[in-house]
């Protein structure tokens, strides 16, 4: 579902072990936040060079042979991340190879490893290999952070056996196969479900992941998650509980959504038993279901338009200390309008309002999109008046939404006053006006379908008189004879 997302890996994970490794700044952040026209005159004309929209990239490294400015490793930097978010990426990596061959190899491994994570970040990956070849090939070191945002954007791209491969040949590039290296390539791996292969990463270099293997854990998790494999997910946190790492909630989360995950295609029935039987697990070890526990399970329910488990889910949260949150409430309302229980979907969302609950936008978004695709546009409006009264804004979807819709349905006058009120709050809207002229609108009718009565008319031939006379006659004379 878009409201119940699945937990972020690498924060949990990858990050909490590299980001003690993550090189620091080797520059004042004043150039990394301060835009190009703020820069020196000479730094800015070369930042609109490097960000021109128009001519080749022989045409840039002509413009900048022109520059008699002195190149320093530091002054690149201060370009690139100047650059990075409005100058094209096959610009800014003929920029740094210029930089490189007038630097005369003054460029320090930490300029490199940076344009890399660069590259990484704006996904020109063909970039991002070009210069980790070159960092290889001219001795550099990597560093330990450069390297995972590089295995983790080769697994993304399919390609984890260049990853591994990377990381079996680490030495070349100066970088220790150590806890946070392993760490990194099992992370990544684990990322899109290649748990199997993560595994014998961590097999092979079991003596080089001590104090980690928490960690290293919570990676492997995620990975047969990934892959809705509930019995090796299980192996897992037996494993962990084995060797005395007590699962945590994120564990426990993610082995919840593998479990509902594979529920809700081959076994919808088990859903909630199963998944409250992992909450009583976890309570075992003192670690209480949150909001998000309880809508993962949600999630997968309205799913499969089960609207009763959904409703005594919602009840189940209240009584057990741990109060629905608006995602909650979204989840049920939605299956309700969905399945035609426009009152009681109502009713869901006034209960959430006295609550005290404030949803964002997507709240309102998501349910008015059903409520006016169901055509029940009166329970719409009653639902953007809530919207408003939230003071919420961003209102101006909402009424390119409605507008149409009620003057498709006859209904000009209603349309009118959303107009203007819309005009009178200042908000954007991008439906054409045109919309509110009954000449150009064309209205809906629906038209009830009516049954059509079908006369069955048998068309089998009949047989001729003369024929039938015959069949009759020589019919009566075989059972005369078969009488005697």
């Amino acid at each position: 579902m878009l409201f119940s997302q699945k937990p972020t890996w690498r924060s949990l994970t990858m990050l909490q072990t590299i980001s003690a490794r993550k090189p620091t700044q080797r520059f004042p952040s004043l150039y990394c936040t301060m835009p190009p026209t703020h820069l020196h005159t000479d730094i800015q004309e070369l930042c609109s060079v490097v960000c021109r929209s128009f001519g080749g990239l022989d045409e840039l490294e002509a413009s900048l042979d022109r520059f008699s400015i002195p190149l320093t490793s530091s002054l690149v930097t201060q370009v690139i991340d100047s650059c990075k978010n409005e100058a094209p990426t096959r610009r800014l990596l003929r920029f740094f190879l210029w930089s490189h061959k007038n630097l005369d190899d003054k460029l320090e491994d930490a300029d490199y490893n940076h344009v890399i994570r660069v590259f990484a970040e704006n996904k020109d990956y063909r970039a991002m290999e070009i210069l980790t070849s070159d960092l290889g090939k001219e001795g550099r070191k990597m560093e330990t952070y450069t390297f995972s945002v590089v295995a983790e954007a080769l697994v993304k791209m399919g390609r984890e056996e260049e990853a591994l491969g990377i990381f079996k040949n680490l030495d070349k590039f100066n970088c220790p196969q150590d806890r946070y290296t392993v760490t990194a390539i099992v992370s990544a791996l684990c990322s899109k479900g290649h748990a199997r292969r993560a595994e014998g990463v961590v097999s092979h270099h079991n003596n080089k992941i001590s104090g980690a293997e928490t960690l290293i854990y919570r990676s492997l998790l995620y990975g047969w998650s990934e892959k809705e494999n509930v019995k090796e997910a299980r192996k897992i946190i037996k494993e962990m509980k084995s060797l005395g790492f007590t699962p945590d909630l994120f564990c426990y989360n993610t082995f919840l959504r593998c479990l509902c995950e594979r529920n809700l295609k081959s076994n919808p029935s088990g859903l909630v038993p199963e998944a409250l039987n992992v909450m009583i697990e976890m309570r075992s070890y003192q670690i209480s279901p949150t909001s998000v526990s309880y809508n993962i399970l949600l999630s997968c329910l309205c799913r499969t338009r089960r609207v009763k488990e959904s409703l005594q889910i919602l009840d189940i949260m209240g009584s057990s200390g741990c109060s629905p949150d608006w995602v909650s409430y979204h989840l049920v309302a939605r299956v309700l309008y969905l399945t035609g229980r426009f009152g009681k979907g109502k009713q869901i969302v006034e209960k959430m309002i006295e609550d005290g609950l404030v949803p964002e936008r997507k709240f309102y978004y998501d349910l008015i999109g059903i409520l006016c695709g169901v055509e029940r546009v009166n329970y719409a409006l009653e639902l953007f008046e809530k919207m408003k009264k939230s003071f919420l804004g961003g209102y101006g979807p909402v009424y390119d939404l409605l507008i149409p819709k009620l003057c498709r349905g006859g209904e000009f006058e209603k349309g009118r006053e959303l107009w203007e009120e819309a005009t009178t709050m200042g908000a954007t809207l991008q439906c054409s006006r045109n919309v509110l002229d009954p000449s150009i609108t064309e209205v809906f009718k629906p038209v009830r379908k009516v049954k059509e009565e079908v006369n069955l008319v048998d068309h089998t031939p009949r047989t001729k008189p003369r024929v039938a006379k015959t069949i009759r006659k020589n019919y009566k004379g075989k059972r005369k004879k078969r009488t005697k």
